[in-house]
C-alpha cells in the first residue's frame, strides 16, 4: 500500500529532523583497535606477555582517494563510536529521504502530464 501524500510529507519532515540531529554528531570512518609493543626492550610485551592496548584508530578514504586515519585517545572513544554509528544511520536516513523525494517528483510529473493531456 502506498503512503498518502500527507503521510509522505510527515515522514519526510520526521526524516529531516532526524538527519539534522545525526549530522551534528556524525563521524565518517571505520573504527579499529590495535595492540602494540612499546619502546622498552625489557617490557613483557616484547616476549610472550600481552601487548599494550587496545588503541583505537579511525580510518577513512580521504579526498584524494587514499586511505588515511587517526588515533583516538581513550577519553574520546565512546563519543567517536557513537559518531560513527550516527554516520551509518545518517546514510540510511538520506537514502530513505532520496526515495521519498524521487516519488514526490514522479507523482508531480504524472499529475502535470495528466493535466496537460486533458487540456485543463
Amino acid at each position: 500500500m502506498k503512503e498518502q501524500p500527507k503521510d509522505t510529507e510527515q515522514t519526510r519532515e520526521q526524516l529531516l529532523r532526524q538527519i539534522e540531529q545525526l549530522a551534528r554528531r556524525a563521524i565518517f570512518g571505520t573504527a579499529s583497535e590495535t595492540y602494540r609493543t612499546c619502546g622498552n626492550p625489557g617490557c613483557c610485551c616484547h616476549g610472550s606477555g600481552p601487548k599494550h592496548g587496545p588503541h583505537m584508530y579511525v580510518s577513512y578514504r580521504g579526498n584524494a582517494g587514499k586511505t588515511t586515519g587517526y588515533y583516538v585517545p581513550k577519553a574520546g572513544q565512546e563519543e567517536t563510536r557513537a559518531g560513527i554509528e550516527a554516520w551509518t544511520q545518517l546514510q540510511a536516513h538520506l537514502r530513505e529521504l532520496a526515495l521519498l523525494n524521487k516519488e514526490r517528483i514522479l507523482q508531480t510529473a504524472r499529475r502535470k502530464k495528466r493535466t496537460s493531456a486533458t487540456g485543463s
